[in-house]
């Protein structure tokens, strides 16, 4: 019995995608104007990851229920509280946002005051809650975890830049950093835009698209060379040759990493509902740029790719022809 219908889905289709090539790279440049403006105008809201606060180790007689948990703090006053479960399921991790001291009271005392009110907020007639640990967490770690996400982000492009320069050609390179930057900027606008916390779970999404993104589009670009080679044809039929050729494998491809991450986005708890939520969205990103934006950037000025860039006989040629 088949699990999926993969029949139904075309491996042989001859689509004319670079008709439409200017019409797909100006919508893209559209979003990405609107993407941009939404992270600089409104920026983000981001978790406690960033932003520091108050951390509160609590266990209860029994094991507790992490949703019920969050409920009583955002109806005690603590909106944005994070609940995890550690340990065993009666040991939870309690993460509040920088809470202001009042008049007069030292940083332990307003700690202490915290946590106190958060035993009380979460504790039950029939599960009471005692206080393991709680401590206040600056904003400074935050800073740092910031940076360190960028400077990730940096290591990666300029590492996806060297490998696509020596394994095709720079005009590869420059438009797959440029269609995984989209693929990136249009996800994080999405948790600007929406107002979705934004924590060290959303960032790591944001590299792991970064990878699915460039690893898309290096299938198709493999399979661009491998026609500039072996076609004589025009540059826009080896591009819509290309795609098409690679299309079935695309989608498979998507389709199974996205229902993956549906599952894990249905089931695996809050925790990890940015991490699932960013990677759908960046599936779909990913695809629909590789197929609409990446090739079609190929054929446009500077950054269109003939069959002397990527044969080495032909650049032979080219270069003694221009000798005097």
């Amino acid at each position: 019995m088949k699990l999926f219908p993969l029949h139904l889905i075309p491996n042989d289709t001859k689509f004319d995608f670079m008709r439409t090539r200017w019409i797909a790279v100006g919508i893209a440049a559209l979003v990405f104007i609107a993407s941009l403006g939404s992270i600089i105008g409104k920026g983000f809201n981001y978790a406690l990851d960033f932003t520091g606060g108050t951390v509160v180790e609590v266990r209860f007689d029994r094991p507790a229920d992490v949703d019920a948990v969050r409920e009583h703090l955002e109806t005690a006053g603590y909106a944005g509280a994070q609940v995890q479960s550690f340990g065993s399921g009666s040991d939870l991790l309690i993460r509040l946002q920088p809470q202001e001291a009042a008049e007069g009271e030292s940083a332990g005392e307003a700690n202490n005051r915290t946590a106190e009110a958060v035993r009380t907020a979460v504790s039950l007639q029939d599960n009471a809650a005692a206080v393991l640990s709680s401590e206040f967490v600056g904003p400074q770690v935050g800073k740092e975890l910031a940076l360190n996400g960028l400077y990730a982000a940096l290591f990666v492009l300029v590492g996806f830049l060297i490998y696509i320069g020596f394994r095709f050609e720079w005009k590869f390179a420059v438009v797959a950093i440029i269609t995984t930057l989209f693929d990136v900027l249009v996800v994080a606008a999405y948790f600007s835009f929406s107002g979705r916390e934004f924590d060290l779970t959303v960032l790591a999404g944001l590299l792991s698209v970064m990878g699915f993104s460039i690893n898309d589009t290096i299938v198709v670009f493999d399979r661009v060379r491998e026609n500039f080679r072996s076609l004589r044809v025009e540059p826009l039929e080896v591009m819509n040759r290309s795609i098409n050729q690679t299309l079935s494998r695309t989608i498979i491809t998507s389709l199974v990493f996205f229902l993956s991450v549906l599952a894990l986005y249905l089931y695996g708890g809050g925790s990890l509902e940015g991490l699932a939520l960013s990677q759908m969205i960046g599936a779909v990103i990913g695809t629909l740029s590789s197929i609409f934006i990446a090739c079609p950037l190929l054929t446009m000025g500077m950054l269109a790719v003939t069959k002397q860039d990527l044969l080495p006989k032909a650049k032979d040629v080219e270069a003694l022809a221009r000798r005097p």
